[in-house]
């Protein structure tokens, strides 16, 4: 059994402080390949969907899971609402319903503004969640919410590095690492 004074203790301001330096670092990433995406890359359709799509979809859901639960998500203002799946990567379509799959190409002005939303966002999201309550406030998400907050970082991160892979193979840019970054 180890001693007391050998335990590691973690307060909740440094936990909050590594997550929110985590998701700027990540973000940072994710702009950087977005910034750097050439026009012909931005709206192909090799491999299967659009880079566009990736970008948005990953943005679309750092925002959500940064809310505490479902019912205190409120849409990026710039978002389409008018379609089936608003995150733009498509499932199977809703019965009966009317709407296109997805919405239509953003631009990559578009997807930026939505970056800076969602990057201005993180420090307050981060300082308003629970991450002691053992339920993420999602209902398909049965872990806690601190768990659910790796998730959604693990989420940003791998499309990040798929937009990153794409963008190398595609014009042979690489991506800056960022490892951690502070916002003041």
């Amino acid at each position: 059994m180890a001693k007391e004074e050998d335990a590691v203790m973690v307060s909740a301001e440094i936990l909050r402080n590594v997550l929110k330096s985590q998701y700027h670092a990540s973000l940072a990433m994710l702009r950087s390949t977005i910034e750097n995406c050439p026009d012909d890359l931005w709206y192909s359709e090799v491999p299967k969907a659009p880079y566009w799509q990736h970008a948005y979809h990953v943005l679309y859901f750092t925002h959500l899971y940064l809310q505490p639960d479902e019912a205190a998500f409120r849409p990026w203002e710039g978002e389409q609402s008018n379609v089936q799946y608003p995150d733009a990567i498509p499932g199977d379509p809703i019965p009966d319903s009317t709407l296109p799959l997805t919405p239509q190409p953003y631009t990559r002005d578009q997807v930026l503004a939505y970056w800076e939303h969602c990057d201005q966002m993180v420090d307050a999201a981060v300082d308003a969640l629970d991450l002691n309550s053992p339920e993420s406030g999602f209902s398909w998400y049965k872990i806690s919410k601190l768990e659910h907050q790796f998730v959604n970082l693990r989420h940003l991160e791998h499309h990040m590095a798929t937009l990153a892979g794409r963008l190398r193979d595609f014009s042979d840019l690489g991506t800056r690492w960022v490892g951690a970054r502070h916002k003041r």
